[in-house]
């Protein structure tokens, strides 16, 4: 679709401008994909006597007055109507919108939709649709007849749209009238093949933009989000599958490691496998073998044994001779490994696993972080690492001394070249963009350029399957099912505000026997009193001011949060890996890669605030030890809905059942903001539809294997075309 101006159909003032801009508005075809976040139905349709205050309602009453108030000390020139039908009388309010007073006179019968609330001390609403219409209520039930005493007219759902400042939802419901009145729907060429609207029953683009923004039926609005649903999904997986056919055809290493000498690595950790590690590994050894890039993300809840794998994976790809696909060995000795994190954290606790795991090989580990570089073995010590500069360690990496190689994005940086890098392993794949990963990929160095480096991608995040086929339908799926030996489930409890009495004592009890205590804050610090207590968020500091006051008093308490310095967030947490703090009051930077095991309590507060996968994880850092671990989860709102959010959280046995249930219940925007993906919301809400996602993507296969190129279909390739400059800015 042309990227068109939107000021080529609307006139539009710079504040106007500035709003759609901060909306992701730029063009016109942005507007028309703006889409509606819900619709205004005849379910809602009430008298006026019947609406509440802070209720949606739509009604259909005459303007019996309407006039422009004038602004005074720079507030917004303000359109102020007095609406009656047969029950009652009831003000509408547009603030900045003088233009409704001359659309719609003294007289003129309307319907309106919006949120009714107080305004003045009277019963009001402020900036609602609004639409003529030959209905009016026929007696005081709501009952509608129409004007000219015929058949009344279809009945017709109104779109309601997200606002900001500057922008209402009636101005864009405006504006997309305009853009389609204009006929520029008819310039439109579909970019989605007619055979497949043809099989699937989906309406074409024009069709598509007129049922979403302007339905008469219900039934417009779900084909039509069937439609865009379909049609993004479809895209990305064209992107993705064609990604992994031509990566199938670029020549991988063939690491082909004795089941004998993988076997003996594995002795030497402190624990046994469970049967799960067994099988992933075997399966991506397999394909080691193959000759073939490996590209494989490996879903695993958090205590499931992925960094052990992750060793297992690093051992096979240091030790083995690699063999070109051809079969000879390669002129060189062993692969190098690239292992990337996603914070510094994480990052130096990967080292140390590592230091751990390979303590009794000769081959050197490296980390490279923004802080600073180490290298082990060190010279003096065979047991311990030694900090050296980063120019030094960059050296080694080039000329292939270091073999395995730990970091966070320092990795990717231009001063970082490896001589033979043969197996990237990204830690918490969702946190780093494709771009990211694809760099790290690409640093296969000098020694063998035509050759592509394994990838291991891995997450603790609990993605819903239809997600993981979506966003990395370029990587094959293993999951980490199960939990090592004499691991204990945790015991999850829902806290109300008036329980903390009764939690706080056994908070002690946990305490007095030696164990440590998360607890977890929405907010590093209150903007002010009164706005904490407005927005009912604890803090990090004025709660962990408040617990040692008040309940801990002589316990040792310390605080973490993400705007600290590296240094200082380092010392703490080597205070807390030591077991000298005995209360860590953080926020969720402990998320991901803290890992104490005798911290074996966690406290959430504000749990509503945070969502059901970032629970998960937060619960998932009182599990690495083999005491009892317990999670409270501590909410000050008793709504309904939200008290069924945290029981299903409470009861899941596992992450991926989490996501699967949460997914079914809110949607995927309950379980991951969309925009943590790069997929849109109607995309994330037909995630839900498996039969859909699959119809996408064997589609997309067959398009693929039929056209690779997609020069048979001259207005999809441009489509994608237009995606990847996009993907690129």
């Amino acid at each position: 679709m042309d990227k068109k101006k939107l000021s080529s159909y609307i006139k539009l003032s710079k504040a106007h401008t500035e709003a759609l801009e901060k909306l992701g508005i730029h063009s016109v075809e942005d507007l028309l994909r703006f889409f509606p976040t819900r619709y205004a139905d005849i379910s809602e349709i009430k008298t006026i006597s019947q609406v509440d205050e802070n209720e949606y309602a739509t009604i259909y009453a005459r303007i019996e007055k309407i006039g422009i108030e004038k602004a005074f000390g720079g507030r917004p020139a303000m359109t102020k109507a007095v609406l009656s039908d047969l029950t009652g009388k009831v003000n509408a309010l547009w603030f900045n919108q003088p233009y409704i007073a001359k659309m719609y006179p003294e007289g003129t019968a309307i319907k309106i939709s919006g949120k009714f609330s107080s305004y003045k001390g009277k019963l009001s609403v402020q900036n609602p649709t609004v639409a003529k219409t030959k209905m009016l209520p026929i007696d005081g039930s709501g009952a509608l007849f129409h004007e000219e005493g015929t058949a009344p007219e279809d009945s017709f759902l109104t779109p309601i749209y997200r606002e900001t400042k500057n922008i209402t939802s009636l101005f864009i419901y405006h504006s997309i009238k305009k853009i389609i009145a204009s006929g520029f729907l008819d310039t439109l060429v579909d970019p989605l093949p007619e055979k497949l609207l043809s099989k699937y029953n989906l309406p074409n683009l024009k069709e598509a933009f007129l049922y979403i923004h302007f339905p008469k039926t219900e039934e417009h609005t779900l084909v039509a989000k069937k439609r865009f649903a379909f049609e993004e999904i479809f895209y990305i997986q064209l992107e993705k599958n064609k990604e992994r056919l031509l990566q199938k055809e670029s020549g991988g290493f063939i690491i082909d490691t004795s089941a004998k000498e993988i076997d003996s690595f594995m002795k030497t950790f402190p624990f046994s496998f469970t049967e799960s590690q067994k099988k992933v590994l075997d399966t991506v050894l397999g394909d080691f073998k193959k000759g073939v890039p490996v590209s494989r993300l490996i879903e695993g809840d958090v205590g499931s044994g992925k960094t052990a794998v992750a060793a297992v994976l690093t051992h096979a790809a240091i030790t083995t001779r690699p063999k070109k696909t051809s079969g000879e060995y390669q002129n060189f000795g062993s692969l190098q490994v690239a292992y990337m994190a996603p914070t510094e954290i994480l990052a130096k606790q990967h080292f140390e696993n590592f230091c751990s795991y390979f303590q009794e090989s000769e081959h050197k580990i490296g980390l490279i972080t923004s802080s600073g570089c180490f290298k082990f073995p060190s010279k003096t010590n065979k047991n311990e690492a030694t900090k050296i500069s980063k120019k030094q360690l960059s050296s080694w990496v080039e000329n292939g001394e270091i073999g395995i190689v730990i970091g966070t994005h320092s990795l990717i940086q231009k001063n970082v070249v490896f001589k033979h890098l043969g197996l990237c392993i990204i830690d918490e794949q969702h946190r780093f963009g494709v771009e990211q990963r694809k760099l790290l990929a690409g640093k296969r160095g000098t020694a063998h350029s035509s050759l592509i480096p394994h990838l291991i991608s891995m997450t603790a995040t609990p993605i819903p399957r239809t997600l993981a086929l979506t966003i990395y339908g370029d990587l094959d799926l293993s999951v980490l099912d199960g939990m090592p030996a004499g691991r204990k489930a945790v015991i999850t409890e829902i806290v109300l505000a008036s329980q903390r009495e009764a939690l706080y004592q056994k908070v002690q009890k946990q305490i007095d026997e030696g164990r440590q205590v998360y607890v977890i804050c929405p907010r590093i610090d209150d903007p002010d009193e009164e706005a904490a207590k407005k927005l009912q968020l604890k803090s990090v500091l004025s709660e962990a001011a408040r617990l040692k006051k008040d309940i801990f008093k002589k316990e040792k308490i310390e605080v973490l949060h993400g705007k600290m310095k590296s240094e200082e967030k380092e010392k703490v947490m080597n205070r807390w890996s030591s077991g000298e703090i005995d209360i860590l009051v953080a926020t969720s930077v402990v998320e991901v890669g803290v890992s104490v095991a005798n911290a074996t309590v966690i406290i959430i507060e504000g749990s509503e605030r945070f969502g059901l996968s970032q629970l998960h994880q937060l619960r998932g850092r009182v599990i690495r030890g083999t005491h009892q671990p317990y999670a409270y989860i501590v909410t000050e709102n008793s709504n309904e809905k939200t008290q069924e959010r945290l029981r299903l959280f409470a009861h899941a046995k596992n992450g991926f059942e989490l996501a699967e249930m949460d997914l079914q219940i809110r949607g995927s925007g309950g379980l991951s903001e969309g925009k943590q993906w790069g997929v849109s919301d109607i995309a994330m809400e037909a995630l839900k539809n498996v039969k859909l996602v699959e119809a996408a993507r064997h589609s997309a296969k067959d398009i693929l294997q039929e056209n690779l190129d997609l020069s048979s279909y001259p207005t999809l390739a441009e489509k994608m075309e237009e995606r990847k400059k996009t993907h690129l800015e």
